[in-house]
């Protein structure tokens, strides 16, 4: 059986507690971001975000120095996996609505594309595994 050096993350908060004198909220929220000088800053443990798989790689203690491997996406951090399904969707809504506006019939290859992008986002927002996919492009 074949050995794997898994590299697990979580992401912990850091917070500080300022005061900003401003004309308005936005105001005072720019000031905030824009303040570089995080002494004193506080960790919030209660509030550590999900454990993610950042990096996998083959043989026994072979981080960054074995054969990486791609990480299942299921096992990845939840905000890449959204950011990584808004990109898709949006191109696959791009490409679709191209169809719908030029009075052309979408390909039922871009339709089971879209199912199974669809499909995707639902598991996101499950937290289940993706389905397998996407379907292969016909040639």
């Amino acid at each position: 059986m074949p050995d794997y050096t898994i590299e697990t993350t979580y992401h912990l908060p850091a917070y500080r507690q300022r005061t900003y004198s401003a004309k308005t909220v936005p105001d005072a929220c720019r000031l905030a971001i824009e303040d570089d000088d995080w002494d004193g800053e506080k960790l919030s443990y209660e509030d550590a975000g999900e454990t993610f798989i950042s990096g996998i790689w083959e043989g026994r203690d072979a981080a960054y120095t074995g054969t990486a491997a791609a990480i299942p996406s299921q096992f990845g951090e939840t905000i890449q996996r959204k950011a990584g399904q808004f990109e898709l969707l949006h191109g696959l809504l791009k490409l679709l609505l191209a169809d719908v506006t030029s009075s052309r019939r979408s390909s039922d290859e871009w339709i089971a594309r879209a199912a199974w992008a669809v499909a995707c986002g639902e598991a996101i927002i499950a937290g289940a595994r993706d389905p397998d996919g996407p379907p292969e492009p016909s040639a």
